[in-house]
């Protein structure tokens, strides 16, 4: 597969943004941005999409840490001998 060209990489980051714009909007309600989710994986190579699905979903995750805090889940209770 070719590098994708300056134009294509501006439609692909252009379908990423509107994409990611619409499931903030919306919750993440990925069945009301059903369009402009296929726009994305049409204007995007496959691994574009694969990275920016992950991108997406640590930078949600890195921003809830940032707001709300670490909080360690609770582990097994050691009986005291």
């Amino acid at each position: 597969m070719a590098a994708p060209n300056s134009a294509e990489r501006k439609a692909c980051w252009e379908a990423r943004d509107y994409l990611w714009k619409c499931l903030d909007d919306n919750k993440d309600n990925a069945s009301t941005c059903h369009n402009f989710q296929e726009e994305f994986e049409a204007k995007c190579p496959a691994q574009w999409v694969k990275y920016f699905s992950k991108r997406r979903d640590f930078l949600k995750y890195k921003r809830k840490m940032e707001t709300e805090g670490f909080t360690p889940a609770e582990g097994p209770r050691g009986q005291a001998s």
